[in-house]
């Protein structure tokens, strides 16, 4: 005979509602946050925001802000982990678009790049660039797990394309990586737009870095690399 499970209750049913409108509630509040704190970067120009004026913004309380975050450099380390998958999935989308290693390379650099190109993006990631040092020092395990996305996304590359050689993928992926952030730190700072030269440059750079001479990488001879900046 088959089992008849046991009812819910009321009581039950009554706490999964307000449990759900809880989160929502909540979902709602940090979302208003984030809003507001690009809306502050955006409309002042000012790379670390105070609290008072993202609040502000945000028309909530301080109470409501420690409710989601134990501090602001909690929100900007959450923000910095978003911004770095929202890249990692526009560069996946570009990269299927090419069918060489050379240009998956490619499509990689110049989505890094473009956040410098773009004035919207440029200042929503501009104070990420003066606070990475003090959220990598306060956050180091948050740190390693959205830039290991993008590492990862080079390294796969180097591996699986015929046309592109290394005797070790991950170090060959972070160097790419300290290249091209290290490029786009240097335009946030001095509020300018790279060229198309300039990302021409870069990655004709690493193409040549990885054409020559060097041995096919393999998985078990890829090492980590020691972590990097933004």
């Amino acid at each position: 005979m088959a089992s008849v499970s046991a009812p819910v209750s009321a009581a039950h049913r009554r706490a999964d509602r307000s449990l759900a409108d809880r989160h929502a509630g909540y979902v709602a509040e940090i979302e208003r946050i984030i809003d507001a704190t690009y809306r502050v970067i955006e409309r002042t120009g000012n790379v670390d925001p105070t609290m008072r004026d993202i609040l502000r913004e945000a028309q909530l309380s301080t109470p409501a802000f420690y409710r989601h975050f134990r501090s602001k450099d909690e929100l900007f380390v959450m923000l910095l982990d978003d911004g770095r998958r929202r890249l990692a999935s526009s560069i996946a989308r570009r990269m299927t678009r090419e069918t060489t290693g050379a240009g998956k390379l490619r499509a990689w650099i110049s989505a890094v790049l473009a956040q410098a190109r773009d004035a919207t993006v440029s200042a929503r990631t501009r104070p990420f660039v003066a606070s990475i040092d003090r959220l990598v020092e306060r956050y180091p395990a948050e740190h390693r797990v959205s830039e290991q996305l993008l590492l990862d996304q080079l390294a796969d590359v180097i591996i699986n394309s015929p046309d592109l050689v290394s005797a070790d993928a991950l170090a060959d992926a972070n160097a790419i990586y300290q290249l091209a952030f290290g490029a786009l730190a240097w335009h946030l700072r001095n509020r300018s737009s790279p060229r198309p030269a300039d990302i021409d440059h870069l990655v004709d750079f690493a193409t040549r870095a990885l054409t020559t001479g060097s041995l096919p990488a393999t998985k078990s001879s890829a090492t980590k690399p020691n972590g990097g900046t933004t």
